[in-house]
């Protein structure tokens, strides 16, 4: 088995904050958060030591922090900027690969030995990069993957010592979701626990996808030299008349393109990982730049890093500026896989079905913009309502709470299938036609016998509880919710509802649906 290359890697922490702080001129102290839909898509570190957290409601960030600045997100001011930083790490190591804006990769051998060892080139680096960016870190190891934890620690690993650097590191950082998911709750927590599986067995439970990801725990991240070299005939080529240039004009000539250049690597039974954007301008200036991918590259993920790097070519102050329009557009794929490498196992894996599905949010998402597709994620908490948030298409889907913390006053076992938000009012009456009482000590002196949904009596068969809410009582103005039933009505339904007291009379409201 070959060893990984050595590969140096660039990253700028926080890079949407960075993009849209410098372009509102905003100073670097002030806590920033940029939302997409309402919703924190990234926050900086001083508005994260203020509680701000990614995922946050835009209105909760506030609360939080009062002096917050929330700017927009904008995909291709992001791109624009970090379009310097690209091109810094260019003019010392050639081959660089962006992998999106904020994280660029190159390799380091060649580059190492001739400024005489890595932690050399890690200073030249530096150098260059802190002309164009305040913030960033630089890292190397074996591997695009363990160059890239590298870069986020600032660390060098030694040459062999992937492994052992990778060992520590919890389950989270690896770039699938689905997967981490499932390791934790198996019981997995670092990738060290992860890589010591033998590797037979985690084909068979999880997958090509499990695979990929077994390797890159264990440190053996070999991309680089295992990548086939796809066909020629695969390359798309994009001839603009008049000469464009806007980049969201020759994104959307290419998109078709982009389709076919993807359909046709499957006609190959190859899925691509990395391309290379040529650009040719109407006074024969050549631009070239190679984007990766961690997973394959859709024709939206290929439609975006086209978008995103003309953005930084056409409006970035750097010497690659084209001054004339664009008359060619080449898309080359560099690297690629067997189309099935990143699919999942036939037992609980990705279908024909889901593949589609996943196109189909990719492409809604690549229209629309970052946010406007969203994935609901569990989340720590005692309501049932905080136990869920939703998560913009395409990020790490992570806690904000820990789910696993004890939470007191939680309910128990299983949660409510349908949440009513916000709740609605409901009567829950005894068998005299009384509303149901909770006392201070918990107690339920007539037990429920009807609840009046919607106008609609339904007699109650069953019921379970109550569940002592005891929340804010430090807040006036908030509600006191004293507990909660669950019911069960003649028809065999299931709801979750909770008793309000502030009035002669207590309030009955409905929270949940068990189906």
């Amino acid at each position: 088995m070959p060893a990984p290359p050595r590969m140096l890697t660039v990253w700028c922490p926080d890079w949407p904050v960075t993009a849209a702080r410098l372009t509102a001129g905003i100073d670097r102290a002030e806590p920033v958060a940029v939302v997409t839909a309402n919703r924190v898509v990234t926050c900086s570190a001083a508005a994260r030591d203020l509680g701000v957290r990614r995922g946050m409601r835009r209105r909760d960030a506030q609360a939080r922090c009062p002096q917050l600045a929330v700017l927009p997100r904008d995909d291709a001011i992001e791109a624009r900027r970090f379009e310097p930083v690209v091109v810094a790490v260019e003019a010392i190591t050639p081959g660089v690969s962006v992998t999106r804006p904020g994280l660029v990769s190159a390799g380091a051998r060649g580059a190492a030995r001739y400024f005489g060892g890595d932690e050399p080139l890690v200073r030249v680096i530096a150098a260059a990069v802190g002309e164009a960016v305040e913030e960033f870190s630089v890292g190397i190891a074996d591997g695009p993957f363990a160059a890239e934890q590298a870069a986020r620690r600032g660390l060098v690993v030694p040459a062999g010592q992937s492994a052992r650097f990778l060992a520590d590191l919890p389950i989270g950082v690896l770039d699938d979701a689905a997967l981490v998911d499932l390791l934790l709750r198996l019981g997995i927590r670092t990738l060290g626990g992860f890589a010591a599986l033998p590797a037979a067995e985690v084909a068979g439970r999880f997958g090509p996808a499990g695979v990929w990801a077994h390797r890159q725990a264990g440190g053996c991240d070999d991309r680089l030299l295992g990548a086939r070299r796809p066909p020629p005939d695969c390359t798309l080529t994009v001839e603009l008349d008049p000469p464009v240039d806007r980049a969201d004009t020759v994104a959307f000539s290419v998109r078709s393109g982009a389709e076919r250049f993807i359909a046709g690597l499957a006609g190959h039974g190859l899925a691509c990982t990395c391309v290379e954007l040529e650009v040719l301008t109407d006074h024969d200036e050549v631009l070239v730049r190679r984007w990766r991918h961690t997973g394959v590259l859709t024709a939206a993920d290929v439609v975006d890093r086209i978008r995103w790097q003309l953005e930084g070519w056409l409006h970035a102050a750097t010497p690659q500026r084209p001054s004339a329009g664009i008359v060619r557009v080449r898309i080359i794929p560099i690297e690629s896989v067997p189309a099935g490498a990143h699919q999942q196992a036939i037992w609980g894996g990705v279908g024909a079905a889901d593949e589609r599905a996943h196109r189909g949010l990719d492409r809604v998402h690549s229209i629309l913009g970052h946010g406007s597709v969203l994935l609901p994620a569990l989340d720590g908490g005692r309501e049932p309502r905080q136990r869920t948030r939703l998560v913009p298409w395409g990020e790490e889907i992570a806690p904000a709470r820990s789910p696993d913390a004890p939470w007191p006053g939680r309910l128990p076992s299983p949660a409510p299938s349908v949440l009513v938000d916000p709740p609605r009012p409901v009567a829950v009456l005894d068998d005299r036609g009384r509303p149901v009482v909770v006392t201070d000590r918990g107690g339920v002196p007539a037990p429920p016998s009807c609840l009046t949904l919607s106008g609609q009596p339904l007699a109650i068969t069953a019921w379970a509880g109550p569940w002592p809410v005891d929340e804010r009582w430090w807040d006036s103005t908030c509600a006191r919710r004293a507990a909660r039933l669950q019911l069960v009505d003649v028809h065999g339904r299931a709801y979750l509802v909770a008793c309000e007291l502030g009035g002669a009379e207590p309030r009955w409201s409905l929270e949940g649906i068990y189906d």
